[in-house]
């Protein structure tokens, strides 16, 4: 479903200001996977998920999403192919909207539109069910302007708008970051029912070491713009936190240093 292949960037090339974000990473995800994606502090991964979604565009190498090349495909058309989530739950979603008029937009991504009555009533009912699945009450708050939630109840609405179309891809930067913890557990939990349930190919950004090991069937571990560790399967399901760090330094050569990440264990 995605496949990256010797892709490079750096930034302000030829000033003191110089830094080279991807270093010939290479990374091949097959339809269904959810990946989790940890790494110290400029390891390259918003780079990396920027590059994908068409943010940057890579001084070489070359994306493909389910077989299509879109390396110099513009952001906007790609867009199609994407459904993302960002660390901040305001950037998700239009704050002087209604909920349901969020959901319909997010419905109509990608397609031509025609001058038609706005939301009508099976539409909204189709909402009401999937809101309802949040468990959160806000199937009885469609009316509600999107700007009147809290940072978890927005951040769900995005998840669910950046998953109604059923992406080939989606993109979720470290989107529980700025959550208290037990709400952030809540957005990992509904993250986790619908990535499961839609079978959504799914690479998802954090800086917990908990949360990498314990969510999607692989995780990966980037350092200076490469993937240093690479684990699925059984190995993940078995995988401690002291583990991680281990392949990491000898993978690295280093120890990991990020206090972001260390704290998170």
């Amino acid at each position: 479903m995605l496949k990256i292949t010797n892709l490079q960037k750096t930034f302000n090339p030829g000033t003191v200001n110089q830094k080279t974000a991807l270093s010939g990473l290479n990374l091949t995800l097959a339809d269904g996977d959810f990946v989790t994606v940890i790494g110290g502090n400029g390891a390259g991964k918003s780079t990396m998920l920027n590059a994908i979604a068409g943010v940057w565009k890579p001084d070489y190498g070359t994306i493909e999403i389910d077989g299509v090349d879109v390396t110099n495909m513009p952001e906007h058309k790609r867009a199609k192919f994407l459904g993302r989530v960002f660390q901040d739950p305001m950037k998700g979603t239009s704050p002087d909207m209604e909920i349901a008029e969020n959901l319909s937009i997010a419905k109509r991504r990608g397609t031509k539109r025609k001058l038609v009555w706005g939301i009508r009533k099976p539409e909204r009912e189709q909402y009401k069910k999937l809101l309802a699945t949040l468990e959160l009450g806000l199937e009885n708050r469609l009316s509600c302007k999107v700007g009147l939630l809290s940072g978890g109840q927005r951040q769900a609405v995005t998840l669910l708008m950046a998953t109604l179309n059923r992406p080939k891809l989606l993109l979720l930067d470290e989107h529980t970051a700025a959550l208290d913890p037990k709400t952030a557990a809540k957005v990992l939990e509904i993250t986790d029912k619908l990535v499961t349930e839609n079978k959504l190919t799914t690479l998802m950004i954090t800086h917990n070491m908990h949360d990498a090991i314990a969510y999607g069937n692989r995780l990966i571990m980037m350092h200076e713009g490469r993937i240093v560790v690479d684990v699925s399967g059984e190995e993940k399901k078995k995988l401690t936190i002291s583990q991680l760090l281990g392949l990491f330094e000898q993978a690295s050569g280093s120890a990991l240093t990020d206090d972001k990440v260390i704290l998170s264990k």
